[in-house]
């Protein structure tokens, strides 16, 4: 279980969090979801040890995770944007990444499933935006972790690798494997989310399934869901 107690966090005189209360359960796929500037990102990298929040504690299973390090091995993130080396080779990038866990990892069986074999001698550098994705997301997969954060995980995938990557997280979660997702593609929120996080400026409006936040604004569909949601923040 990952508990958030009483995070907030400010940059500059901006409160970006705002007193965050939040229980994720072990096992299953949850969406954490909000408009720019909501504060989605602040949570995630919090989580990450990317950012150190000024109040509160996160805990993994009952262990404080903030200035801590040694429990990220267990943690596989995909980040929205991939900076990767333009000069290296694929397979030089894989290998690297390899090198610096040190942990057994199934590389070659997602090399397989997201078709990078006749990229892997190419430099990162002249990938397109779609094939860099898949490259990313072997790198997030490949490492068995129990807790997966996927920031954005479609952005580019053609239709094949949109469902490899659906079919991969199910098989996932049946793993028992908690799974963190932030999309702007609601349908795919929609298909794989037991629950949703929905953030706005910087405290939780929501949390629950999908059913109960269409039940609660009163629409038949999670998209017009959402967007009366930010409709009512905008009036």
């Amino acid at each position: 279980m990952i508990v958030f107690q009483d995070l907030k966090k400010n940059f500059g005189k901006f409160e970006v969090l705002k007193t965050i209360n939040l229980k994720i359960n072990e096992g299953g796929i949850f969406a954490i979801l909000g408009p720019n500037g909501s504060g989605k990102t602040t949570l995630i990298k919090s989580l990450l040890g990317m950012v150190i929040p000024q109040n509160g504690t996160i805990t993994i299973n009952n262990q404080q995770v903030i200035h801590k390090w040694n429990y990220r091995d267990k943690v596989d993130y995909l980040p929205q944007i991939a900076n990767f080396p333009s000069n290296l080779k694929v397979i030089e990038l894989i290998n690297m990444v390899k090198d610096i866990r040190g942990r057994k990892c199934r590389d070659q069986e997602l090399i397989n499933l997201f078709r990078i074999t006749p990229f892997l001698n190419k430099k990162l550098g002249t990938l397109s935006g779609g094939t860099k994705q898949r490259v990313n997301l072997v790198l997030t997969f490949m490492f068995d972790s129990p807790l997966i954060i996927l920031d954005e995980p479609t952005s580019g995938l053609d239709p094949v690798a949109l469902i490899t990557l659906k079919e991969l997280i199910i098989n996932e979660k049946a793993k028992g494997k908690t799974i963190i997702i932030t999309s702007h593609i609601m349908s795919f929120v929609e298909e794989l989310s037991d629950e949703v996080v929905f953030i706005l400026d910087g405290e939780i409006y929501f949390q629950g399934s999908v059913s109960k936040l269409k039940e609660q604004t009163k629409q038949s569909s999670f998209e017009y869901a959402i967007a009366s949601i930010l409709k009512e923040q905008y009036v």
